[in-house]
């Protein structure tokens, strides 16, 4: 797994925006398994992903694929490869 947080500039208009099909992409990685979960941090200050891939390059790809990623208002924080112990 590898786990992707991103933090969230309070000028969010373009962020939100993009929001919606962001949303849409996501529900299709679930759908497809590569993606375990998602979420915004409860003061909406950014979110953690968590992509349920082999690697960075493969969470890369994925990324690329979407613009929200690459929207104003939006900053990559960190991507980093999760052993999770429970729960997996």
């Amino acid at each position: 797994m590898i786990v992707l947080e991103i933090s969230f500039s309070e000028d969010g208009g373009q962020r939100l925006a993009a929001r919606p099909l962001h949303r849409e992409k996501l529900a299709a990685l679930h759908a497809e398994g590569k993606l375990a979960m998602a979420g915004p941090w409860r003061d909406e200050s950014g979110a953690m992903v968590v992509f349920n891939v082999e690697d960075e390059a493969a969470a890369r790809v994925i990324m690329a694929d979407d613009p929200y990623y690459a929207t104003p208002g939006v900053t990559v924080v960190s991507l980093r490869p999760w052993n999770p112990i429970v729960g997996a």
